[in-house]
Protein backbone atom coordinates (compact mmCIF):
# COMPACT_ATOMS: atom_id res chain seq x y z
CA UNK A 1 0.00 0.00 0.00
CA UNK A 2 1.51 3.39 -1.15
CA UNK A 3 0.70 6.78 0.42
CA UNK A 4 -2.11 7.42 -1.64
CA UNK A 5 -4.15 4.46 -0.98
CA UNK A 6 -3.03 5.01 2.44
CA UNK A 7 -4.31 8.89 2.46
CA UNK A 8 -7.38 7.54 1.03
CA UNK A 9 -7.86 4.84 4.05
CA UNK A 10 -7.39 7.58 6.23
CA UNK A 11 -9.76 9.91 5.55
CA UNK A 12 -11.95 7.41 5.03
CA UNK A 13 -11.85 5.46 8.77
CA UNK A 14 -11.88 9.22 10.13
CA UNK A 15 -15.70 8.23 8.78
CA UNK A 16 -15.97 4.76 10.57
CA UNK A 17 -15.58 3.17 6.64
CA UNK A 18 -12.51 0.52 6.29
CA UNK A 19 -11.03 -0.63 3.39
CA UNK A 20 -9.48 -4.33 2.99
CA UNK A 21 -6.65 -4.68 0.92
CA UNK A 22 -9.06 -6.31 -1.93
CA UNK A 23 -11.40 -3.12 -2.28
CA UNK A 24 -7.63 -1.14 -1.93
CA UNK A 25 -6.91 -3.23 -5.16
CA UNK A 26 -10.16 -2.57 -6.34
CA UNK A 27 -9.70 1.63 -6.15
CA UNK A 28 -6.40 0.94 -7.91
CA UNK A 29 -7.58 -1.06 -10.78
CA UNK A 30 -10.33 0.94 -11.23
CA UNK A 31 -7.05 4.15 -11.30
CA UNK A 32 -5.76 2.23 -13.69
CA UNK A 33 -8.37 1.27 -16.03
CA UNK A 34 -9.94 5.06 -16.00
CA UNK A 35 -6.69 6.22 -17.13
CA UNK A 36 -6.20 3.96 -19.67
CA UNK A 37 -9.26 4.04 -21.35
CA UNK A 38 -9.57 8.01 -21.19
CA UNK A 39 -6.67 8.09 -23.74
CA UNK A 40 -9.51 6.48 -26.41
CA UNK A 41 -12.71 8.13 -25.08
CA UNK A 42 -13.55 10.97 -23.10
CA UNK A 43 -14.55 9.85 -19.49
CA UNK A 44 -12.80 12.52 -17.11
CA UNK A 45 -10.82 15.71 -17.34
CA UNK A 46 -9.37 14.38 -13.97
CA UNK A 47 -6.23 11.98 -14.76
CA UNK A 48 -3.78 12.97 -11.86
CA UNK A 49 -3.75 9.87 -9.86
CA UNK A 50 -4.02 11.86 -6.44
CA UNK A 51 -6.72 13.87 -7.64
CA UNK A 52 -8.84 11.55 -9.36
CA UNK A 53 -8.31 9.45 -5.50
CA UNK A 54 -9.90 12.67 -4.30
CA UNK A 55 -12.04 13.98 -6.41
CA UNK A 56 -13.73 11.42 -8.00
CA UNK A 57 -13.32 8.26 -5.53
CA UNK A 58 -13.59 9.94 -2.09
CA UNK A 59 -15.89 12.57 -3.43
CA UNK A 60 -17.84 10.03 -4.51
CA UNK A 61 -17.94 7.72 -2.03
CA UNK A 62 -18.69 11.07 0.55
CA UNK A 63 -22.34 10.55 0.48
CA UNK A 64 -21.93 7.39 2.77
CA UNK A 65 -21.13 9.79 5.53
CA UNK A 66 -24.69 11.21 5.22
CA UNK A 67 -26.28 8.38 4.59
CA UNK A 68 -26.71 4.69 6.54
CA UNK A 69 -25.62 2.44 3.35
CA UNK A 70 -26.68 -0.63 5.46
CA UNK A 71 -30.25 0.24 4.82
CA UNK A 72 -29.95 0.53 1.15
CA UNK A 73 -30.32 -3.07 -0.29
CA UNK A 74 -30.82 -1.28 -4.13
CA UNK A 75 -29.04 1.86 -5.84
CA UNK A 76 -29.66 3.39 -9.19
CA UNK A 77 -27.16 5.83 -10.15
CA UNK A 78 -28.40 7.84 -13.27
CA UNK A 79 -25.94 9.21 -15.83
CA UNK A 80 -23.35 7.76 -13.98
CA UNK A 81 -20.53 8.62 -16.90
CA UNK A 82 -17.31 6.72 -15.83
CA UNK A 83 -19.39 5.33 -12.60
CA UNK A 84 -19.63 8.21 -10.09
CA UNK A 85 -20.73 7.90 -7.34
CA UNK A 86 -22.31 4.22 -8.13
CA UNK A 87 -19.05 1.95 -8.29
CA UNK A 88 -16.74 3.62 -5.79
CA UNK A 89 -20.26 2.95 -3.28
CA UNK A 90 -20.14 -0.20 -4.54
CA UNK A 91 -16.58 -0.99 -3.88
CA UNK A 92 -17.52 -0.21 -0.54
CA UNK A 93 -20.33 -1.88 0.20
CA UNK A 94 -20.62 -4.83 -1.56
CA UNK A 95 -23.45 -5.72 -0.40
CA UNK A 96 -25.18 -3.13 -2.66
CA UNK A 97 -27.53 -3.97 -5.95
CA UNK A 98 -26.43 -1.94 -7.87
CA UNK A 99 -28.40 -0.04 -11.55
CA UNK A 100 -26.49 1.96 -13.46
CA UNK A 101 -27.98 3.76 -16.06
CA UNK A 102 -26.24 6.07 -18.81
CA UNK A 103 -27.33 7.16 -22.39
CA UNK A 104 -24.19 6.61 -24.17
CA UNK A 105 -22.97 2.88 -25.42
CA UNK A 106 -19.89 3.42 -25.15
CA UNK A 107 -19.29 4.56 -21.35
CA UNK A 108 -21.62 1.23 -20.53
CA UNK A 109 -19.01 -0.45 -22.69
CA UNK A 110 -15.86 0.82 -20.57
CA UNK A 111 -18.11 0.45 -17.35
CA UNK A 112 -18.79 -3.58 -17.79
CA UNK A 113 -15.41 -3.56 -18.74
CA UNK A 114 -14.63 -2.66 -15.18
CA UNK A 115 -16.87 -4.36 -13.80
CA UNK A 116 -15.42 -7.61 -15.10
CA UNK A 117 -12.05 -6.33 -14.57
CA UNK A 118 -12.85 -5.95 -10.48
CA UNK A 119 -15.29 -8.80 -10.14
CA UNK A 120 -17.40 -7.14 -8.99
CA UNK A 121 -21.02 -8.98 -8.65
CA UNK A 122 -25.03 -8.17 -8.49
CA UNK A 123 -24.44 -4.74 -10.91
CA UNK A 124 -26.73 -4.38 -13.99
CA UNK A 125 -25.33 -1.85 -16.71
CA UNK A 126 -27.85 -0.43 -18.81
CA UNK A 127 -27.73 1.69 -21.52
CA UNK A 128 -30.88 3.87 -21.52
CA UNK A 129 -32.70 6.88 -20.90
CA UNK A 130 -33.94 7.60 -17.88
CA UNK A 131 -37.48 9.09 -18.98
CA UNK A 132 -38.12 5.63 -20.33
CA UNK A 133 -36.31 3.13 -18.14
CA UNK A 134 -38.08 5.31 -15.26
CA UNK A 135 -42.02 4.22 -16.65
CA UNK A 136 -40.79 0.26 -16.54
CA UNK A 137 -41.98 -2.00 -13.85
CA UNK A 138 -38.97 -3.26 -11.86
CA UNK A 139 -37.28 0.11 -11.62
CA UNK A 140 -40.16 2.45 -11.46
CA UNK A 141 -40.90 3.21 -7.75
CA UNK A 142 -38.40 0.51 -6.94
CA UNK A 143 -35.23 1.62 -5.48
CA UNK A 144 -34.03 2.70 -1.52
CA UNK A 145 -31.60 5.17 -2.78
CA UNK A 146 -31.15 6.61 -6.05
CA UNK A 147 -27.92 8.91 -7.06
CA UNK A 148 -26.88 11.87 -9.54
CA UNK A 149 -23.51 13.82 -9.29
CA UNK A 150 -23.37 16.50 -11.46
CA UNK A 151 -25.46 15.52 -14.71
CA UNK A 152 -28.12 18.22 -14.60
CA UNK A 153 -30.04 21.41 -12.76
CA UNK A 154 -31.59 20.02 -9.79
CA UNK A 155 -35.74 20.57 -11.69
CA UNK A 156 -34.39 18.71 -14.50
CA UNK A 157 -32.69 15.74 -12.21
CA UNK A 158 -35.80 15.41 -10.16
CA UNK A 159 -37.50 14.47 -12.96
CA UNK A 160 -34.73 11.77 -14.23
CA UNK A 161 -34.29 10.41 -10.69
CA UNK A 162 -37.30 10.46 -8.63
CA UNK A 163 -39.61 8.02 -10.39
CA UNK A 164 -37.15 5.42 -9.53
CA UNK A 165 -37.08 5.90 -5.68
CA UNK A 166 -39.73 3.93 -3.79
CA UNK A 167 -41.97 5.78 -1.21
CA UNK A 168 -39.89 6.63 1.39
CA UNK A 169 -36.38 6.22 -0.21
CA UNK A 170 -34.13 8.87 -1.11
CA UNK A 171 -32.68 10.35 -4.01
CA UNK A 172 -29.17 12.14 -3.15
CA UNK A 173 -28.17 14.56 -5.42
CA UNK A 174 -24.65 15.79 -5.30
CA UNK A 175 -23.69 19.32 -6.03
CA UNK A 176 -20.38 21.49 -6.08
CA UNK A 177 -21.61 24.62 -4.74
CA UNK A 178 -24.15 26.17 -3.27
CA UNK A 179 -27.72 24.69 -3.97
CA UNK A 180 -30.45 27.63 -2.59
CA UNK A 181 -31.13 28.63 -6.04
CA UNK A 182 -31.01 25.35 -7.64
CA UNK A 183 -32.98 24.27 -4.68
CA UNK A 184 -35.57 26.82 -5.37
CA UNK A 185 -36.13 26.77 -8.79
CA UNK A 186 -36.98 23.20 -7.90
CA UNK A 187 -39.35 23.50 -5.50
CA UNK A 188 -42.68 22.77 -8.11
CA UNK A 189 -40.70 19.29 -9.60
CA UNK A 190 -40.39 18.48 -6.26
CA UNK A 191 -44.39 18.89 -5.43
CA UNK A 192 -45.28 17.18 -9.10
CA UNK A 193 -42.84 14.43 -8.05
CA UNK A 194 -43.56 13.56 -4.70
CA UNK A 195 -40.18 14.18 -3.26
CA UNK A 196 -39.52 16.63 -0.23
CA UNK A 197 -36.03 18.16 0.93
CA UNK A 198 -35.01 16.28 4.07
CA UNK A 199 -31.44 17.61 4.66
CA UNK A 200 -28.76 19.23 2.92
CA UNK A 201 -25.22 18.57 3.60
CA UNK A 202 -22.38 20.88 2.72
CA UNK A 203 -18.76 19.74 2.88
CA UNK A 204 -14.98 20.46 1.51
CA UNK A 205 -12.78 18.02 -0.32
CA UNK A 206 -9.64 17.85 1.51
CA UNK A 207 -6.89 19.39 0.36
CA UNK A 208 -7.95 21.77 -1.97
CA UNK A 209 -11.04 22.46 -0.16
CA UNK A 210 -13.39 22.79 -2.72
CA UNK A 211 -16.82 22.83 -1.96
CA UNK A 212 -19.57 20.19 -2.09
CA UNK A 213 -22.99 19.64 -1.53
CA UNK A 214 -25.06 16.81 -0.80
CA UNK A 215 -29.16 17.20 -0.91
CA UNK A 216 -31.22 14.75 0.45
CA UNK A 217 -34.62 14.28 -1.08
CA UNK A 218 -37.25 11.86 0.40
CA UNK A 219 -39.91 10.59 -1.65
CA UNK A 220 -43.21 10.43 0.27
CA UNK A 221 -45.67 8.95 -2.54
CA UNK A 222 -45.42 7.35 -5.85
CA UNK A 223 -44.79 8.45 -8.79
CA UNK A 224 -47.58 10.20 -10.79
CA UNK A 225 -49.11 8.65 -13.98
CA UNK A 226 -47.85 11.16 -16.40
CA UNK A 227 -43.77 11.54 -15.32
CA UNK A 228 -41.39 11.15 -16.40
CA UNK A 229 -42.60 12.94 -19.66
CA UNK A 230 -41.27 11.67 -22.47
CA UNK A 231 -37.12 11.78 -23.22
CA UNK A 232 -35.65 15.06 -24.31
CA UNK A 233 -38.76 16.79 -22.66
CA UNK A 234 -37.31 17.09 -18.65
CA UNK A 235 -33.84 19.36 -20.20
CA UNK A 236 -36.47 21.00 -22.85
CA UNK A 237 -38.87 22.08 -20.33
CA UNK A 238 -38.17 21.90 -16.64
CA UNK A 239 -40.49 21.69 -13.90
CA UNK A 240 -40.05 24.92 -12.59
Amino acid sequence: MDDIQQQLQRRLKKHGLELDERQLEQFELYFQELVAWNEKMNLTGITEREQVYTKHFYDSVSLAFYTDMSKVNKLADIGSGAGFPGLPLKICFPHIKLTIIDSLNKRIGFLQHLVDTLGLTDVELIHGRAEELGRKEGYRDSYDLVTARAVAKLAVLNEFCLPFVRKSGLFAAMKGGDPREEMKEAEFSFNQLKGRVKAVHPFQLPVEESARHIILIQKFDKTPFKYPRKPGTPLKTPLV
